[in-house]
Formats: structure tokens, C-alpha cells, sequence
């Protein structure tokens, strides 16, 4: 027999409404991330679909700062793709070099929809960091993207079957002129969204 609506059973958090538990911090998704060994090929795919148009970036030593893998300082690459679909952004990653649970993913599964993204309600950085490590998920991998955009990973895949991420981009943030676009730039004067959560004070 269930418990009554809103009560707690065997420890579980209480049901506030229809869309909130007492202990929900997560905040909104606001990306999917499918990791590839081709991301040419997957950007094709998804614009045949009518997703797009893409802006492409290496993450890497001259772009990432604070990169880590496994809690220790790491020397990794990947081809990040971004395009926005509504309020979302759809992300492709092709991991080049070094460790990474990208490339995890890859060996043991395969290509796919690797991780997706919260925005923690816009709480700051440490708070979203120690809650994750508070109930049992420890960071695994994490940088900051032109050294002001910092992202994190956590190792969730066991206990829900997938990766999650957080990431916080400041309000003032402007994205830097991509390698390329795929098939193409946008209008002139046009510019990809930011969807700012905080001030950077990381």
C-alpha cells in the first residue's frame, strides 16, 4: 500500500507538488549531449532533422582552463558542438585526446546520448558541487570554457543511467567567435543565446 500524498516513506523526500520533492535542487535541464566519433557526420544528421545551425569549438589547454578528470588536473581535448533548440542547447562532443568520460562512454557504449545538463536553479557554484558530493555523487571530469564558464560532471550513470552536468555561465558572457558554423552562420548582427545563471564569481 502507497503512502499517503506528500508523506515520506522509509526516508524518501516529501512530495511538495505534482513537479517538486522537498529535496529538488536540480533546477531546469537545459541540455542534451550526444558524444560521437564523427561529429561532422552527427551534425549532419541532426540538420537533416532541422536542428542547427551549429558553432564549433575545441576545448582543449588554449580554450579550458581548471581542466580535471577523476578529481586530479588533466590533459584532455574535445570537439564541442552547440546548437539551441527553444530554451535548450543540444550539444555534440568528439573526445580527441586524453582522459576522459567521453571516451568512456564511446568504449563501452557506444555513440549516443552521453549526458544531460541543469542549471541548479542558478545557486552558486560550490553550493551545486558539495550538494552533488552530499548525496553520493562525486565530480568526475570539469574545466572552465574561455576560463569564466565552468561546467561540471558527476557520476551519476550507475544510479540513473546516464550522465548529469551543471553548468554556470555568467550574465555578461559573450561567446567567442567559433572555428566554424555548420552548414552556416547565422544573419549578420545575429548572435547564439546566453542563458546567464550567475556572475561568474567561481
Amino acid at each position: 500500500m502507497s503512502s499517503p500524498p506528500g508523506s515520506p516513506d522509509e526516508g524518501w523526500p516529501t512530495v511538495l507538488s505534482p513537479t517538486e520533492l522537498s529535496n529538488s535542487f536540480l533546477g531546469n535541464l537545459i541540455e542534451i549531449c550526444f558524444v560521437t566519433r564523427d561529429h561532422q557526420r552527427t551534425m549532419e544528421g541532426l540538420v537533416r532533422l532541422g536542428i542547427g545551425p551549429w558553432r564549433i569549438y575545441t576545448f582543449d589547454s588554449e580554450t579550458v582552463t581548471q581542466r580535471t578528470y577523476q578529481g586530479a588536473e588533466a590533459d584532455w581535448a574535445i570537439k564541442v558542438c552547440f546548437a539551441d533548440v527553444g530554451d535548450m542547447a543540444v550539444e555534440i562532443m568528439q573526445p580527441l585526446y586524453g582522459p576522459s568520460i567521453f571516451q568512456e562512454y564511446l568504449d563501452r557504449h557506444g555513440e549516443g546520448i552521453q549526458h544531460i545538463a541543469f542549471d541548479a536553479g542558478g545557486r552558486p557554484w560550490q553550493q551545486r558541487l558539495d550538494t552533488f558530493t552530499e548525496r553520493g555523487f562525486a565530480m568526475i571530469q570539469s574545466g572552465r570554457f574561455a576560463d569564466r564558464n565552468a561546467f561540471a560532471f558527476f557520476d551519476t550513470e550507475e544510479a540513473t543511467g546516464t550522465t548529469f552536468e551543471t553548468y554556470d555561465i555568467p550574465a555578461d558572457f559573450v561567446w567567442p567567435e567559433p572555428e566554424a558554423w555548420f552548414p552556416g552562420p547565422p544573419p549578420a548582427g545575429q548572435r547564439p543565446p546566453v542563458r546567464g545563471q550567475g556572475s561568474g564569481d567561481r
